[in-house]
């Protein structure tokens, strides 16, 4: 693929998958144990349905997301045991990952995250749970773009739109990395430079490469 000549200045992550190694039969048999019978049809990798995808556009917030469940399956859920069933969803956070992401920062670039993701995870992103050493999401990026927050999910055209004119950058500018095939095609047609990674990949030498050759 041939770039266009624009110096890459951006870079967006995706978080589950990209920085956060994901584990979505995991998820799925921690739903199915507290009664979401039907947990693997509204469980998906990259694009939730029913009130899980609610939850993840922000069509319902967090506890309303817990009544819902708690009527789907006549249970009298605990909010923890729904925290914990979307926090299963995730299984590691390397620690090179995050390093790197804040080198990148230092030696100037900005750095953003755009994800699908939910209330629940995100309380523990935004938590000194998130890493040994007590820092949160938000310490290794310039701005965290969350699609319950903007009510809008990958890869619809108006979250990456939402992300450009917030943050004042141009797409051609910015280098996107995604695990999800229909959002990095999102992202080429709006513009961005863009890189398809894969879950559990170490993705650093594909960015540097991009980065040297641009």
């Amino acid at each position: 693929r041939k770039y266009n000549m624009s110096k890459i200045r951006n870079i967006i992550f995706d978080f589950g998958g990209v920085i956060l190694d994901l584990d979505r039969e995991n998820a799925v048999r921690k739903f199915k144990s507290i009664g979401v019978n039907k947990a693997d049809e509204y469980l998906d990798k990259y694009h939730q349905k029913g009130i899980f995808l609610q939850c993840e556009n922000g069509e319902i917030g967090e506890m309303e997301f817990v009544e819902k469940l708690r009527a789907l399956c006549n249970k009298d859920l605990t909010y923890q045991q729904v925290y914990d069933g979307w926090n299963a969803f995730i299984v590691n956070t390397e620690k090179y990952k995050l390093d790197y992401i804040l080198s990148l920062r230092q030696r100037g670039y900005k750095v953003f995250l755009l994800s699908n993701t939910n209330p629940f995870v995100m309380k523990w992103a935004r938590s000194k749970e998130f890493t040994e050493e007590g820092l949160s999401i938000d310490h290794y990026v310039d701005r965290a773009y969350i699609s319950y927050e903007i009510k809008s999910v990958k890869p619809d055209r108006k979250i990456f739109e939402y992300l450009i004119s917030d943050s004042g950058i141009l797409p051609e500018e910015s280098l996107f990395v995604d695990d999800g095939e229909q959002n990095i095609e999102a992202g080429n047609k709006i513009g961005f430079k863009t890189l398809l990674t894969k879950n559990r990949e170490d993705w650093r030498d594909k960015i540097e490469k991009l980065l040297e050759n641009d």
